[in-house]
């Protein structure tokens, strides 16, 4: 009984996959890579300039001291 089910579900995820999904293009696919990687860039620049900031200033209030 268990069996029927696993290759009744494994039948009904390869329908689904196969005929149900809307998959991207390839050309969708690279342009949502560049997107996401320029948006890394920037968030990393951020975070970087963040740091840099809070290094510096941490640094000054330090030296007061």
């Amino acid at each position: 009984m268990a069996k029927n089910k696993f290759v009744e579900y494994v039948a009904d995820s390869y329908d689904e996959l196969m005929h149900k999904v809307s998959w991207p293009t390839w050309s969708e696919l690279q342009n949502s890579a560049v997107v996401v990687s320029i948006a890394s860039l920037i968030i990393a620049f951020v975070v970087y300039m963040m740091d840099m900031v809070f290094r510096l200033g941490l640094n000054q209030f330090y030296t007061l001291f």
